[in-house]
């Protein structure tokens, strides 16, 4: 989308015009708020009383943990946009859990209309047409404000604290999720204990599609996304066809930056109260002891993390994709990543960025820091790249076929002679009811990635190779706006292809193909 595509030094005219005129509106008690509806306007960080100096040190932070963007907005603008080579603007991303604070807000505008009476309301009465296993008087007074906030007593493994993901892969791999939720034993009373369960928004998914008649995603183009301005965002559903409530919601930075800034503006849009003001109120006295051993002021409420004490609450996903509010500060920032971060470091940093509610005056020492900042991160540096030897000739254009196995590779062609080099993919689908998936695009061979056209999650495929001997091809794979970067090692001896790499949960495999046809 055109307003998706800001290069650094249209924000930087834009920023010079903005603090040049003064039209600058503090959306303080009392201020008029600046609404992003149809496009995000943008300002130096020093006009709304920030450092420039300070974010460019969380430029080089987020280069240490492999972020994709960074957004920070103060009073309505944003102050930082910054994307990390080659993830690019235009480019939408994977939510990952942060998707669960959606499905909260979309349960939040349900109880705005009506749709919902109360999140007290018992859970089970949504589900009263199904025959569940282990029911018992604790499952039976789950409630609907439970599922919100994480204490829902049910039995699951999740690997909160890095542990095993046991019920998650069960959950991923049953025909029915919904009934695997609810077939759960009970492990606590409602209410008593904090334990992370993806299975929970998932419930929350299917009771706004009872309520509505909707599926979720629907539910949130029509009642949350159309009136923040949010156009294009894609949302997996499970095999009966829900909204995930766990994950699986993608969408720009820049979108993502516009939920956050609902609550900012506690629940208000323009001229309307989308969601109730208690409920957007609720995040900033977080109560739930999420018991993180990583970090003991954690808090939970209405699937936020929170540190109360510091008046921050944050939608989270896996690998660290975030949207932060800063409810003293007037702050949304957004993260995406395909790393790791510390909540604690991103908040202190961010708040420490913060000098004043009043402009600063102009550092031109800072703002050239962070420019050069900006524009050393957008450019991808290459990678080393070896010759190449005899054997590209040989094995370009061929395809090996692989066995069944924990790569996923069904076959794959290499053209690294051509005047465009390319490959062609096929990978297994492990829904037997789904074909194998067929991708094909460019590959780089001078260490810089080459990006193909939007796969069918409307993510992009992004691969570059080198050699690393004359029998080895080292094929570096990355999913833009999603978690996987993949390193694939290929040994080719005769008409045979050893490919190593590591699987989905992490362990190394081998798997040996060889070229189509040739027994």
């Amino acid at each position: 989308m055109p307003d998706k595509v800001v290069t650094i030094a249209r924000t930087a005219l834009c920023s010079v015009l903005i603090a040049a005129i003064g039209c600058i509106a503090h959306a303080e008690d009392g201020a008029e708020s600046v609404w992003p509806t149809r496009q995000w306007q943008t300002s130096t960080p020093e006009a709304q009383g920030i450092d420039s100096t300070a974010l460019a040190g969380l430029i080089d932070y987020g280069a240490t943990r492999s972020f994709d963007s960074l957004l920070i907005a103060r009073h309505g603008r944003i102050v930082l946009d910054a994307y990390y080579a080659p993830y690019t603007a235009d480019i939408p991303h994977v939510a990952n859990s942060a998707t669960k604070a959606v499905i909260g807000t979309l349960t939040a505008i349900a109880a705005k209309e009506g749709v919902l009476d109360s999140p007290n309301h018992p859970m089970l009465e949504f589900f009263a047409d199904r025959a569940l296993a282990n029911l018992d008087d604790r499952k039976k007074s789950i409630t609907v404000q439970n599922l919100l906030d994480m204490t829902s007593g049910m039995e699951w493994e999740e690997g909160f604290e890095g542990g095993r993901e046991q019920t998650l892969h069960e959950f991923g791999r049953a025909a029915n999720w919904i009934q695997f939720v609810l077939d759960r034993p009970m492990a606590h009373v409602p209410g008593d204990v904090f334990n992370y369960n993806s299975g929970n928004p998932h419930l929350l998914s299917a009771i706004i599609t009872r309520l509505t008649g909707m599926t979720a995603w629907d539910y949130a183009k029509a009642k949350l996304f159309a009136p923040l301005g949010i156009g294009a965002s894609r949302w997996w559903h499970d095999s009966q066809g829900l909204t995930t409530g766990g994950g699986g919601l993608i969408l720009y930075p820049r979108d993502m930056a516009k939920i956050g800034y609902l609550y900012l503006r506690k629940g208000r849009w323009e001229d309307q109260q989308l969601i109730p003001l208690d409920w957007a109120d609720r995040q900033n006295h977080a109560a739930v002891n999420m018991n993180a051993s990583f970090d003991a002021d954690l808090r939970y409420s209405n699937l936020f993390w929170a540190f109360p004490d510091k008046h921050v609450y944050m939608a989270v996903g896996d690998r660290c994709q975030l949207i932060m509010v800063f409810s003293k500060l007037d702050i949304v920032a957004v993260v995406t990543a395909r790393n790791y971060c510390s909540f604690s470091k991103m908040v202190n940093d961010i708040s420490g960025a913060v000098k004043s509610d009043a402009a600063l005056p102009p550092n031109s020492t800072g703002a050239t820091l962070l420019a050069n900042k900006l524009r050393d991160i957008s450019i991808e540096k290459p990678t080393e790249v070896g010759a190449m030897p005899a054997i590209a000739l040989s094995i370009s254009g061929k395809t090996y076929q692989f066995p069944d196995n924990a790569l996923n590779v069904k076959s794959l062609s290499l053209s690294l002679t051509d005047v465009h080099p390319h490959y062609d993919l096929e990978i297994y689908t492990r829904d037997p009811a789904l074909p194998s998936l067929k991708l094909a695009g460019p590959i780089g061979l001078d260490g810089l990635y080459r990006k193909g056209e939007p796969t069918p999650l409307v993510l992009v495929l992004a691969l570059k190779g080198a050699w690393s001997n004359s029998q080895t091809f080292a094929i570096d794979v990355r999913l833009l706006g999603g978690e996987i970067d993949r390193k694939w090692i290929l040994s080719f001896d005769g008409g045979r292809l050893n490919l190593r790499g590591k699987a989905e949960d992490g362990r190394e495999v081998s798997v040996e193909g060889e070229i189509a046809g040739s027994n």
